[in-house]
Order: structure tokens, then C-alpha cells, then sequence
């Protein structure tokens, strides 16, 4: 499964290898990162693929958010069929 897992909030250090350590943590793939810093706000999109075998997205939605809390910033994750949907415009 896809996922599509944002990250927004104030810059500061250490937001991409938390992120990326919850993932590699419990064998979740990251495939593409875009990332920007723009008047001192982060923002990221990343791709990731996963299977149920290594971790339920509940629950890596919650380690996420949790981390995220930890460092300020608002982190989701969601399935790449349900981010496009609700991204798309008609």
C-alpha cells in the first residue's frame, strides 16, 4: 500500500530524520520526498510504500502524530487513494 505522508509546521532541526526513523523503525519504504522551507515554515510531502506485515496504519499514524507533537509540527499519513480523493477537484 501507498501512502502520502505530510509534515507542516515551524523549520527547525531533526523534523526529516524523525520522520524517516519512525518509518525505517517499522520497514516502511520511502520513495519520494519533496521538501521546502518558505518564511521559515517546513513543509514535506512523501511517498512511502507499506504492508500490514510490518505495521498497521493506525498505528503508524499514531507514532507519527506523536513524534510530530514532540517536535511542533503537524504530521499525517494517509492511504494514497484517500489523499487523492480528497485532492481532487470536479
Amino acid at each position: 500500500m501507498k501512502l502520502v505522508i505530510t509534515v507542516i509546521g515551524k523549520d527547525r532541526v531533526g523534523i526529516i530524520a524523525t520522520v524517516s526513523n519512525v518509518l525505517a523503525e517499522n520497514k516502511v519504504n520511502i520513495i519520494s520526498i519533496n521538501q521546502n522551507i518558505m518564511n521559515g515554515f517546513f513543509n514535506m510531502v512523501l511517498i512511502a510504500e507499506m504492508t500490514d506485515k510490518n505495521i498497521k496504519l493506525q498505528d503508524l499514524q499514531k507514532l507519527l502524530k506523536e513524534k510530530g507533537a514532540q517536535l511542533n509540527v503537524n504530521i499525517k499519513a494517509q492511504h494514497e487513494d484517500i489523499f487523492n480523493a480528497m485532492h481532487t477537484i470536479g
